[in-house]
């Protein structure tokens, strides 16, 4: 491994263990908690799946005008928590970065290949919003099922991805009696990245 080339070191690692959580049986290895905070800094968090990872960042989709698309927007800032108990003694990935919205076109070919029912469901819900019983979600998605009669699905104006772009990557190893390993990446101001040990 190019030491010179640190992140590239650290998404090599981030690969390895994502394929050993696939063959350790973890239930989903996409899913991973994003946390986004308000501009006045009030957290919350939720579990998403990753659809995607390059050097530029870490994929998921949503809607713009859900809770965590609104505060994205307004604090374009998030964490992603990967968690994987099955690896070795278990293993968390914690990222840390800057967001940004994917291009139309990533949004575009990512919708284009999900399932016809989950392409209906993001034009019928209002994500966030109050839904008053749910007969009136399915009545929306019905609805949306003749809108799309015999066409394909579109991809909602308002529904689209976020990439994290990594300043931190941390990974966690654990250990008994608490003695955990931690290693810790981050990049600096001028995009030099950095490697340093943690205590536990």
């Amino acid at each position: 491994m190019d030491t010179t080339d640190l992140l590239g070191e650290a998404l090599a690692t981030f690969d390895t263990l994502f394929a050993e959580a696939a063959t350790a049986g973890e239930p989903d290895p996409t899913a991973m908690t994003v946390a986004t905070a308000t501009p006045q800094g009030r957290p919350s968090a939720r579990v998403v799946l990753l659809k995607s990872r390059d050097r530029r960042g870490f994929v998921f989709y949503t809607h713009l005008d859900g809770r965590k698309g609104r505060e994205l927007q307004a604090n374009p800032h998030a964490a992603l928590l990967f968690h994987w108990p099955r690896v070795r003694n278990g293993v968390q990935v914690r990222i840390e970065g800057a967001v940004e919205i994917v291009s139309d076109a990533e949004a575009d070919a990512y919708f284009a290949s999900r399932p016809r029912v989950s392409q209906l469901g993001a034009w019928a819900s209002k994500q966030s919003q109050t839904l008053p019983d749910r007969d009136t979600f399915e009545q929306r998605l019905a609805d949306a099922e003749r809108e799309f009669d015999g066409r394909e699905v579109a991809r909602p104006p308002r529904w689209t991805g976020f990439r994290v772009k990594p300043e931190t990557i941390e990974f966690w190893y654990g250990a008994d009696f608490r003695l955990h390993e931690r290693q810790h990446y981050e990049v600096d101001a001028v995009g030099a990245w950095s490697r340093r040990m943690l205590y536990p």
